[in-house]
């Protein structure tokens, strides 16, 4: 391989042929289907996606010597965007229903995931996200409540999709091998969830429960609320639990009573 992959920008290029055509049928394109890929590195699995012949493929690469890799292998049939994921504003596609693929890096995969699930206008949805995480944070995405892993990210992951685990994938399908096993996981919105005025007052809320998650739910209540017994009373919980104790529901629940009450 020509191209050697920059730790710097986590690269770990997924090689193994049997594993990108599993990663790929799990995208189910026809098409009719608009696909975009983050972080295509040397475009192993963007060269699978082509084969379904999906209308249109966009390709979002931060590295410029992939850029040119890429430009030079697949010319007209892909467009290639040359952004940082994090910093691109998804309404330059203007796309309903698009099918996203991303083998993300490991250091910014949960950063990644935060964008896509706040995004929020109309004119640019998603059909389904598949993407490859480190096992370990997958497994915080998937946690339920009375577990260790439960959190932040499960409370946030699961409020607009429905999530589903298909493999995990061994260091060896990957150059260069990473240290630590990926999962790929599907996300599919869900027709219906609670909408709040500002994506970000959720994550107040779960940053201040799971900052002290060994603590009574007591103490979150009383930071957040000017009354906190009434809040307790009427979504009828147990000041003694901790907050991994609380299903994902009540924090959507707690979520939208602070909303009410902020100006």
């Amino acid at each position: 391989m020509n191209i050697i992959p920059k730790k710097s920008l986590g690269q770990n290029f997924l090689l193994d042929k049997n594993i990108i055509k599993k990663v790929c049928d799990n995208g189910n394109i026809s098409e009719k289907d608009y696909v975009l890929e983050i972080g295509p590195g040397t475009g192993n699995l963007t060269e699978t996606i082509l084969l379904k012949k999906p209308k249109k493929l966009y390709v979002i690469e931060k590295d410029k010597r992939l850029i040119e890799h890429l430009n030079k292998k697949f010319k007209d049939s892909i467009v290639v965007i040359n952004e940082d994921i994090l910093q691109y504003k998804f309404n330059e596609l203007n796309i309903k229903n698009l099918i996203v693929f991303g083998n993300l890096p490991y250091n910014i995969s949960s950063q990644i995931l935060v964008k896509f699930i706040k995004h929020n206008r109309k004119d640019f949805t998603f059909k389904k996200l598949i993407f490859m995480f480190q096992k370990e944070v997958a497994e915080r995405i998937l946690a339920k409540d009375n577990t260790n892993l439960y959190g932040r990210l499960s409370i946030f992951s699961s409020w607009k999709f429905n999530i589903k685990k298909i493999m995990d994938i061994e260091p060896s399908s990957f150059y260069p091998k990473p240290k630590v096993t990926s999962t790929l996981l599907i996300f599919e919105p869900k027709s219906n969830y609670i909408e709040f005025k500002n994506s970000n007052n959720l994550e107040h809320i779960t940053n201040i429960f799971f900052n002290q998650r060994r603590k009574m739910i007591k103490k979150p209540l009383n930071i957040i609320f000017k009354n906190p017994k009434k809040v307790a009373d009427e979504l009828k919980l147990d000041v003694k639990l901790r907050p991994q104790n609380l299903d994902k529901n009540t924090f959507y629940k707690i979520c939208l009573i602070y909303e009410k009450l902020i100006k």
